[in-house]
């Protein structure tokens, strides 16, 4: 069975890495989705921050909105591999036990971003250009993000339990993501669709 509490190290373990060294992410089994899917995030953060570049062109900023999209996409699409590992290590749920509303792959991908987000408020916390008071409000916002965190590790772990113990149940939730898909985005398949004019 995989070690779900062993995911919050893993995140901050490989946010650090990641800062100084472009990883490739290879191997099997469950930590390894749940690596690929913290870079996912890690990835999706830094894009996040070239889109808000005042000074990036258009073209620029286009380019960043689709790689965003993409690795959405990544994003989404790894949560569900995770949810269907557990499906599966979990063997036959109890039909009867409550259903939780959010599956642990959601879960795990709350915890990525919180571990991005404890990383940069970590360093805006210390960061020696910035003014004292600055420092202070990232210190304090550090201690939330470290609560909430541990928090949600812990109904992770809860959660994982009582399935394994057949008191709790989840579902596979499939995204149904349609923005990148030609035949669902009306953006897209009104254009292909439309008469073409002569010239």
């Amino acid at each position: 069975m995989p070690d779900l509490f062993s995911i919050t190290a893993m995140q901050d373990e490989k946010t650090l890495a990641w800062h100084g060294v472009d990883e490739k992410v290879g191997g099997e089994g469950f930590m390894t989705l749940a690596v690929q899917q913290h870079r996912a995030n890690f990835d999706l953060w830094h894009e996040e921050d070239k889109a808000r570049d005042p000074d990036a062109t258009d073209a620029e900023i286009a380019g960043v909105k689709r790689a965003i999209d993409r690795l959405n996409q990544r994003r989404n699409d790894l949560m569900e591999k995770m949810d269907e590992f557990l499906l599966v290590a979990a063997g036959e749920q109890n039909a009867d036990a409550p259903m939780h509303s959010e599956t642990p792959g959601m879960m795990i991908d709350r915890l990525s971003i919180l571990a991005l987000k404890i990383y940069h408020t970590r360093e805006e916390a210390h960061r020696p250009t910035a003014t004292e008071a600055h420092r202070k409000k990232n210190a304090a916002r550090l201690a939330v993000l470290e609560e909430q965190r541990g928090d949600l590790a812990m109904c992770l772990d809860a959660l994982w339990s009582e399935v394994r113990g057949r008191t709790r149940r989840f579902k596979l939730y499939r995204q149904m993501k349609m923005y990148n898909d030609p035949e669902l985005n009306p953006a897209i398949y009104s254009r292909d669709s439309a008469p073409r004019t002569a010239t």
